[in-house]
């Protein structure tokens, strides 16, 4: 019996799904635990992650041929792109967050032989909100990545091992911080080709905080399958006997979580829309369906391969921002001065319930509403934090989306020296 892969002579065949133990991690400052950090590539950390001194112009330049635009109804918001959809997988994949879209690209991937491998997170056999980093061979396998997971997943540390079992050509499934360290070592790995499949992320935290954030929600945390924070204000919770709760964000218990709940990473990123990602699937302009952003000639490609099986229509935009984000941010600067949060009173939030999906953004106006409360939170809580770090973490583009709301640049806060 051949012992080879016929795309990796000389190498054994590989599992169809590998977890990778990832070796410790280092302390580190602002750290999302990408993964880079366990592995031998530790010592780059300083040039290759978003919490340092991101370059985004010239990663963008280095991934899609351009930075982005800074004018446009699209852009200035989301990084750059070639188009932009709602978008369903047809039929929706069993077991998936929304209809399976990003774990069936990555499938097709590897079904026609484009890539070899495919590098994404998959639950730990002990808790299936816990993400491991994984290696899939087998497009049939990609079904165990389905599903939100939530904490941090050294996903990077699977690079090397992938390399080593001889995949030459790989797709990776990440979010921002981890897609940002792939792409400024992009170079230097040793594959011939990687496609990077971006997913949206904020709000990150420790797969124990989110444990105890479901206990506030349920008195049967254990039987939650799904949770996802939808488009129409409400969170989404599913259970294993198959029933469901819709609970509007506003009655989250989300002012009673410890105030580290949340690290400042999470809360200073300035990437939410994943800019670097070759495709990016997401929900925010989605309007109830995913969102697609093809950014460039790659992604476009990986899209093609789906050809019937995805269902495309235009993005649409509704509502009015201004006064949510400008309510956001007041709320922020009183967090972040160490102030309590105002709070809706308990009578009143059942109203301002039914009136968010009814009167609020919707759509693009939604998602921009989104990333204008993500740029306004991270110069806030920077600049009570980490004042030093504001001129090389803070890119352009950001000051950008909070400039209308009058938050500019202080004495110390841009780098004078940047392009």
């Amino acid at each position: 019996m051949d012992d080879t892969s016929p795309r990796n002579a000389g190498f054994p065949v590989a599992p169809p799904l590998l977890r990778v133990a990832a070796g410790p991690a280092k302390h580190r400052s602002l750290c999302t635990d990408c993964g880079l950090s366990r592995g031998p590539r530790a010592k780059d950390c300083g040039r290759a992650c978003q919490f340092i001194r991101p370059d985004y112009p010239a990663l963008e330049l280095q991934v899609h041929g351009r930075a982005r635009r800074r004018s446009g109804d699209a852009e200035p918001w989301f990084g750059p792109l070639r188009a932009m959809y709602r978008a369903h997988l047809t039929p929706p994949a069993p077991g998936a967050q929304w209809t399976g879209l990003t774990t069936e690209l990555a499938a097709t991937l590897l079904r026609e032989g484009a890539v070899d491998a495919v590098i994404c997170v998959v639950p730990d056999p002990a808790d299936r909100w816990a993400p491991v980093p994984a290696i899939i061979t087998d497009p049939d396998a990609m079904a165990e990545a389905r599903g939100m997971r939530m904490g941090y997943a050294p996903l990077l540390a699977a690079l090397e091992p992938a390399r080593d079992a001889g995949h030459r050509r790989i797709a990776v499934i990440g979010i921002p911080c981890q897609v940002h360290a792939l792409r400024a070592l992009e170079a230097e790995l040793g594959f011939d080709e990687i496609t990077v499949i971006g997913t949206p992320c904020s709000d990150n935290t420790t797969t124990e905080n989110f444990h105890a954030f479901l206990a506030r929600l349920t008195p049967r945390p254990e039987t939650v399958s799904y949770l996802e924070f939808r488009a129409d204000y409400r969170v989404e919770m599913r259970f294993d006997d198959g029933s469901r709760r819709f609970i509007p964000f506003l009655k989250l218990p989300l002012s009673d979580l410890p105030a580290d709940f949340f690290p400042l990473t999470c809360r200073t990123c300035v990437d939410y829309t994943n800019a670097l990602a070759d495709i990016t699937v997401g929900y925010m302009a989605g309007e109830g369906e995913q969102w697609l952003l093809v950014r460039n000639a790659r992604g476009a490609a990986v899209l093609e391969r789906l050809a019937d099986r995805v269902t495309l229509a235009p993005v649409g935009t509704r509502g009015k921002r201004r006064g949510a984000v400008k309510g956001f941010i007041a709320n922020t600067a009183r967090a972040a001065g160490g102030l309590p949060l105002r709070r809706i009173p308990d009578w009143a939030r059942p109203i301002v319930a039914w009136l968010q999906p009814r009167t609020g953004p919707r759509g693009l106006e939604f998602a921009r509403a989104r990333l204008e409360m993500k740029a306004a939170e991270s110069v806030l809580h920077l600049r009570r934090a980490a004042p030093r770090r504001m001129k090389w973490m803070i890119p352009a583009h950001v000051w950008a989306l909070v400039a209308p709301y009058g938050l500019t640049p202080q004495d110390g806060e841009v780098d004078d020296t940047a392009r």
